[in-house]
């Protein structure tokens, strides 16, 4: 079987973009698992704060403020549906990052021809 001729800068370039592709696959990851831990801390607040009764602080910098139990609950309440659609929108563009990243590794294994197992 005659090989189709090869463009080596081409290969190069693909190689370095499925490279990127796995990096930017990797970081998108770690935000959000992030972004995900931050949101179960968040519920776990709003669970606590469910059961609290008397004053209620929140944390802005490095002090306690004091507030009012209706306000930090629609605080906490904001900022997880916040969280919540971050987390879903990287989640959205891992997946795409990935699905390229998959058709550039078969696009590069037809090129070179994928070893026998």
């Amino acid at each position: 079987m005659v090989e189709p001729p090869r463009n080596p800068e081409k290969l190069q370039s693909q190689l370095d973009d499925f490279q990127n592709l796995q990096r930017q696959a990797q970081i998108l990851a770690m935000q959000r698992q992030q972004i995900e831990l931050q949101l179960e801390e968040l519920k776990m607040a709003q669970e606590e704060l469910a059961k609290a009764s008397g004053k209620v602080y929140k944390a802005t910098g490095n002090l306690l403020i004091e507030t009012t139990p209706a306000a930090a609950k629609k605080e906490l309440t904001e900022r997880i549906e916040t969280m919540g659609v971050r987390a879903a929108s990287l989640g959205k563009q891992e997946e795409k990052v990935k699905a390229r990243g998959e058709e550039l590794r078969q696009e590069l294994e037809r090129q070179v021809g994928k070893p026998e197992a």
